[in-house]
């Protein structure tokens, strides 16, 4: 019998094969909705999105600096007006031509859909129509002077303990002769 053979260590013949090629979606995720040459993976069979009207306007902000970008970017910021003060915002609409352009400058600028709140202004609204940066788009309107208001701003007027600016003045001349 020949004993350097029962010696050697035992050696496993099983081979760990590692696979580092690409995963088959095809197989992995299933049960796809398809929307619009798109595939929608739902959390749940039974999951319903809410009904979402989309915006018919973007506020389109620059966040990151124009320097050190391709030439065809910096061209398309220059279109859409944002090649000025980072600050500087532009309104842009919903189209599949603007959706392409923001897709392409995406990582440079900051989209923000345009909300009405109390509804769409009107033409004569436009000089009265704020919009705010978190997209909403509000018309403050002047609706001129309140009875309640003129009547507190006459009783105010004809108070004789009231604040105005000559006691203001000569209370603080005073103390400013006489400080203690």
């Amino acid at each position: 019998m020949n004993i350097g053979k029962l010696m050697t260590p035992l050696r496993s013949n099983t081979w760990s094969v590692r696979s580092y090629g690409k995963h088959n979606k095809k197989f992995l995720y299933k049960n796809g909705q398809k929307f619009e040459g798109i595939t929608y993976y739902p959390r749940t069979p039974d999951h319903q999105d809410p009904p979402m009207e989309p915006s018919k306007l973007f506020r389109v902000q620059r966040i990151k600096p124009v320097k050190g970008n391709p030439y065809w970017e910096k061209r398309i910021l220059k279109d859409l007006g944002l090649d000025g003060k980072q600050s500087d915002f532009t309104v842009v609409k919903n189209i599949p031509e603007n959706n392409a352009r923001l897709w392409k400058i995406k990582h440079l600028v900051k989209v923000t859909p345009v909300t009405f709140p109390y509804g769409e202004p009107t033409a004569q609204d436009v000089r009265h129509t704020i919009l705010k940066e978190n997209g909403e788009c509000l018309v403050t309107k002047d609706l001129g002077p309140i009875e309640i208001r003129l009547e507190a701003r006459q009783d105010y007027d004809e108070q004789p303990k009231r604040l105005d600016t000559d006691l203001l003045r000569k209370d603080a001349r005073l103390k400013w002769l006489n400080p203690w």
